[in-house]
């Protein structure tokens, strides 16, 4: 933000910032999840488990914020919906490790193309081309800025 003369505000970027990088991942995810007919949290679990590999349920529970009997049910809507997979810790046997399966996979793929397109359609109605101009020149400053935090 410029505010008297040519002074910049970091603070008031940063907010208006964070305030639209917000705004457009919770659409994202809503639009991916009323899609998919699973959770939020379900989908957080299946995109984690893609990105990062096999996990216990107590990691998952950890990462994703939650108590870990939240994480347990959510655990077993994905596993009975042949999402994910559970076996034995080979080092610890009375613990479990979570795995995402070809079908969670599959599922996860889909939607990240959907937001995409989800995305690519709104940008396309909603900006002018010189818009669009500004967007794509934007984004190495985005990408290097996310690489820094």
């Amino acid at each position: 933000m410029v505010t008297s003369g040519s002074e910049w505000d970091a603070g008031a970027t940063a907010a208006r910032l964070r305030l639209a990088v917000g705004r457009i991942t919770r659409k994202l995810r809503q639009a991916k999840a009323g899609a998919s007919g699973l959770a939020l949290s379900e989908l957080s679990v299946l995109a984690r488990l893609d990105r990062e590999g096999s996990s216990s349920p107590t990691a998952l529970a950890a990462a994703e914020g939650v108590r870990p009997q939240a994480m347990a049910v959510t655990l077993a809507t994905l596993e009975e919906r042949g999402l994910i997979t559970r076996r034995p810790d080979e080092s610890d046997g009375r613990r479990a490790v979570v795995s995402i399966g070809p079908p969670g996979r599959g599922l996860v793929a889909d939607r990240r193309s959907q937001s995409a397109r989800y995305l690519a359609d709104a940008i396309e109605r909603e900006f002018t081309a010189a818009e669009r101009h500004v967007l794509e020149a934007a984004l190495p400053l985005l990408d290097r800025l996310a690489e820094r935090l």
